[in-house]
């Protein structure tokens, strides 16, 4: 279940230990931490422990409950929306696999560290027969070039650390000692900026996909 403390001045987002993936009980928590980082403007962490940073959409939930997965996964690309434009830096630090929604979370960050050694960063929509939506197709196009993304998208290719890294998919890698700390230090000298600018700038950057998460 995620956690969020102060760590150094800095807000850290623990997702958890198992496959983090978003449950009705974690999207809660999400929205929780995101209400409250919001509320008290210090950068944000989001890590997790273990082989996954998220495993993504809980898909056998959605499937056993389809009358009501349009509401969870609008409540999802919400998260996703508010992440984007909250009015701090934020960078996710991918400590292992990240598929699907989990990858579309750490996208959502302004900057992304992943770690160099294990754990792969993946969109495999096309491997498993969905589509991305309008909204998590402007998520991922708003942050990547249009290459990047189309072989992401339409491949479903498992990208390691250094070959995220290369493709532009994440900013910075780092060993597993070393990725909470570099993490930090991408956001840590970006505290002082003016939250009210830094969130006017980010909604008016992301104003179209914030849009298309947003749609009913």
């Amino acid at each position: 279940m995620p956690t969020l403390t102060i760590e150094h001045e800095l807000y850290v987002l623990n997702l958890g230990s198992d496959e983090n993936r978003f449950t009705l009980e974690m999207l809660a928590a999400l929205e929780q931490a995101v209400d409250k980082v919001a509320e008290d403007v210090r950068p944000l962490v989001t890590i997790a422990d273990g082989k996954f940073f998220s495993n993504g959409l809980d898909v056998a939930w959605m499937r056993a409950n389809p009358d009501q997965s349009r509401a969870y996964a609008g409540r999802v690309r919400a998260v996703f929306a508010r992440i984007m434009t909250l009015p701090v830096p934020t960078v996710a630090a991918i400590n292992g696999h990240a598929f699907g929604a989990g990858s579309l979370l750490a996208t959502a960050h302004d900057w992304r560290v992943m770690r160099s050694d294990r754990g792969f960063f993946c969109f495999p929509e096309v491997d498993i027969d969905m589509s991305f939506g309008r909204g998590f197709s402007a998520l991922i196009q708003a942050k990547f070039n249009p290459r990047t993304a189309l072989d992401a998208m339409t491949t479903g290719h498992r990208y390691g650390g250094e070959e995220a890294r290369e493709a532009g998919l994440v900013d910075a890698t780092a060993s597993e000692a070393e990725l909470l700390e570099t993490a930090r230090a991408r956001v840590a000298g970006l505290a002082g900026k003016n939250p009210v600018a830094l969130g006017a700038i980010k909604a008016t950057m992301f104003a179209e996909a914030v849009d298309r998460l947003n749609e009913a």
